[in-house]
């Protein structure tokens, strides 16, 4: 016995749209099958099968880097031009920067 259809119409981003469809193209499947399958796995599961996150900042994101890095500080010094004073030895990455920005 076959089950009845329905329409549904959803309006989404152009971009994300066609990022979409060359992924699931890729994949073998097109639009109508992979919402089939993503409101069925809704059903199976009895809520969302992921768990939504809210984007952070630049500088939640930045801060979160730095906490997971836990990065030594380190006091630059200048001479009398202004110049930064680094030693490429100890710090190559921060001499990385002041030599090349």
């Amino acid at each position: 016995m076959t089950a009845t259809k329905s329409t549904l119409n959803v309006k989404i981003d152009k971009g994300v749209k066609e990022e979409a469809a060359q992924l699931l193209e890729n994949m073998g499947l097109d639009h109508t099958t992979a919402i089939d399958m993503y409101y069925r796995q809704i059903i199976k599961e009895r809520r969302l099968p992921f768990q939504p996150k809210s984007g952070l900042t630049v500088d939640e994101q930045i801060k979160a880097a730095a906490l997971k890095r836990n990065p030594k500080r380190v006091i630059l010094q200048t001479d009398e031009n202004g110049s930064i004073i680094v030693d490429k030895e100890k710090h190559p990455d921060i001499y990385d920067w002041a030599v090349n920005g």
